[in-house]
């Protein structure tokens, strides 16, 4: 069998793969990629786009929906569909929940609670100024940078004047930062802590009870008579119920008679022989 005959070249027009020469039409059979819109050869005279091993004619790379050409333009794929980035962001990014306008593939939008903006739409309700990166807070279906929120809606601590925004506490019907809410004394802070007050001033037990408590004629120790603990009075003398014993021995005088000799209180048994 006599091999088969080669068709010349000479005066043709000829394409090289892999340094071999071939005619236009045995190229395109052999070579040619299948265009994804018509199914139809892609020749040599066409030119031939690709994206992720896909082919087109430039005139099939169109698309999808409103078939505008995509040829040297921005796109984006959905379901293996080429669309317009136009038709994209319409069909399917985020609206932002102020301006209500698409926002487009690419462009920086804030997202809270489900919600998305653009980026310069993203603002203070109270400065208008945009949020960005910082913190904020939102009030009211409104979102405000936390000095305007302060500004606007916090309460001022009734001792430094500043915002409180965290952690105040409430005395006497008015508004403290815990750090500032302080014994009148000592200084010390008073939150989670017992405490008293004299002419509207807070005390720690401690200072409260050195400054201004009756001192116990037995032991000498302030008597605070707080949390209904229980104390003796007699003539200008007080006495804690636990000291309130005869001098001489010791027993309870709490509930029953005794005799004073002195600065001392006898039980009427060791009393009766003054």
């Amino acid at each position: 069998m006599s091999p088969p005959l080669s068709e010349s070249l000479f005066g043709k027009k000829y394409v090289l793969r892999e340094e071999n020469p071939y005619c236009v039409k045995c190229y395109e059979s052999l070579y040619s990629n299948t265009c994804e819109e018509c199914k139809k050869p892609i020749g040599c005279n066409s030119r031939d786009l690709s994206y992720k091993d896909r082919h087109w004619h430039e005139d099939c790379f169109k698309c999808f929906q409103c078939k505008r050409s995509l040829v040297d333009k921005p796109f984006s794929t959905k379901d293996e569909q080429l669309l317009c980035t136009e038709c994209y962001s319409n069909e399917y990014s985020s609206k932002c929940h102020d301006c209500k306008k698409t926002i487009m593939p690419g462009s920086r939008k804030m997202e809270h609670k489900g919600n998305s903006w653009h980026e310069t739409c993203f603002t203070c309700q109270r400065c208008q100024q945009p949020i960005g990166t910082k913190s904020f807070i939102p009030k009211d279906n409104h979102n405000f940078c936390v000095p305007c929120y302060e500004k606007q809606f916090a309460m001022q601590c009734v001792h430094c004047k500043k915002p409180i925004t965290t952690g105040g506490v409430t005395y006497h019907d008015q508004p403290w930062h815990k750090d500032c809410f302080l014994c009148t004394s000592c200084k010390q802070q008073l939150t989670g802590q017992r405490f008293t007050s004299r002419d509207d001033f807070a005390y720690c037990l401690n200072c409260f009870c050195n400054l201004y408590a009756k001192k116990c004629a037995s032991c000498t120790t302030p008597i605070s008579g707080l949390g209904g603990s229980k104390y003796i009075s007699f003539e200008e003398r007080q006495w804690h119920n636990d000291c309130f014993n005869c001098k001489k021995c010791s027993v309870s005088l709490v509930g029953r008679g005794f005799l004073t000799e002195r600065d001392d209180i006898l039980c009427p048994e060791c009393g009766k022989d003054i």
